[in-house]
C-alpha cells in the first residue's frame, strides 16, 4: 500500500465488514469503514475494539502490534484514495452491482477492487467497472479475524497485478490465501450451502433435531461446529441469499432454499445475530 493514501477501505459494517475492519486494524493496517446506515456504523465501533481483544486472546492477533485506526463513515467517495477497496455488503446482485457502479467513478484507475461475494461470480461483478481487470474476489470466513485462511477468487479477466496486490494485503494481515478460479459459489460455498440446505430439510422432515445433525457432523466427521451452527453463525439471510444466488446461476435444485430456511427467515431468525436461529443465544 502506498503511503500517506488511505490504505484499506472495506465498504460495508455488517458483520463481515465489521470483521474485516478488525482484522485489518488489529493487524496495524489503517481502514476506513465505509456504511450509509449510521446505526450500522455505530455497531461496528462498538464491536471492533471486542473483536480485536479476543483475536489476541485466542492468538490470532498480535498482543504488540498498534491499532491502525479505523475511520466510520457514511460516505462511499472517502474510499476514493484507498488502494484496495474490499465490498462486503448484502448477497444481492443488484445492491453490489450499484455499490461497483458508483466505486468505478470514484477510485484511481490502480486501485484493487475486491468483492467478499460468498457466490456471485467475480466476473459478473467486473461488469459492472470500468476496469474490470481489478476486479478480485476474497471471501472471508466469519469472524475474519479468527479463520486466517481466505479463498481468493480469480476472475477471467482478473489482471495478475490486482490479484498480487490482494495476496501482498492478506500477508500482511498474516492471512493465507488460497486462489481458486471463478464460478458460482467457488469451493466453499458450492459445497457448504448444499450441506447446509440439506441438514435443513433433515430437520423439516423430521429425521433429527438441530442438535443431532451438529452433533453427529462434529462426532463423525469431525467439524468444529456442525453445519447448522455454522448457518446460524454466518446468518440464515445470508444463507437463504447464497442459495438463492447459487441456484439462479446452475438451476441446480439442490441450491433452492428449503421451506423450513425460508420461514425462519422470514420471521425474523437469522441466528446469533438475531439470537435465534436453529439454535437459541
Amino acid at each position: 500500500m502506498t503511503e500517506g493514501n488511505v490504505g484499506l477501505a472495506v465498504i460495508g459494517a455488517g458483520v463481515m465488514g465489521t470483521g474485516i475492519a478488525a482484522l485489518a486494524s488489529g493487524s496495524g493496517v489503517p481502514v476506513v469503514l465505509v456504511d450509509v446506515d449510521p446505526a450500522a456504523l455505530e455497531r461496528a465501533e462498538r464491536a471492533i475494539g471486542g473483536h480485536i481483544r479476543m483475536g489476541q486472546l485466542y492468538g490470532k492477533l498480535s498482543r504488540t502490534v498498534e491499532a491502525g485506526p479505523v475511520r466510520y463513515t457514511g460516505v462511499l467517495a472517502d474510499a476514493a484514495d484507498a488502494d484496495v477497496v474490499i465490498e462486503a455488503i448484502v448477497e444481492v446482485t443488484e445492491a453490489k452491482a450499484k455499490v461497483y457502479a458508483e466505486l468505478s467513478a470514484l477510485v484511481r484507475q490502480d486501485a484493487v477492487l475486491v468483492t467478499n461475494t460468498s457466490g456471485i461470480p467475480v466476473d459478473e461483478l467486473a461488469g459492472h467497472v470500468r476496469h474490470p481487470e481489478r476486479v478480485v474476489g476474497a471471501h472471508f470466513m466469519n469472524p475474519a479475524y479468527m479463520i486466517r485462511t481466505v479463498e481468493v477468487i480469480r476472475g477471467p479477466r482478473t489482471a495478475q497485478d490486482a490479484l498480487d496486490r490482494l495476496v501482498a494485503l492478506l500477508t500482511v494481515l498474516g492471512d493465507e490465501a488460497v486462489v481458486v478460479n471463478d464460478g458460482p459459489g467457488f469451493v466453499i460455498n458450492r459445497i457448504l450451502q448444499r450441506m447446509i440446505n440439506e441438514s435443513a430439510r433433515i430437520v423439516s422432515e423430521g429425521l433429527a433435531s438441530p442438535g443431532d445433525v451438529d452433533r453427529l457432523f462434529k462426532g463423525c466427521l469431525g467439524h468444529t461446529t456442525g453445519p447448522l451452527a455454522t448457518a446460524d453463525l454466518i446468518g440464515l439471510d445470508n444463507v437463504v441469499d447464497s442459495l438463492r444466488a447459487l441456484y439462479e446461476r446452475t438451476g441446480d435444485p439442490g441450491y433452492a432454499p428449503c421451506d423450513l430456511l425460508t420461514a425462519k427467515v422470514a420471521e425474523g431468525d437469522f441466528g446469533r445475530k438475531t439470537g435465534r436461529g436453529f439454535f437459541t443465544y
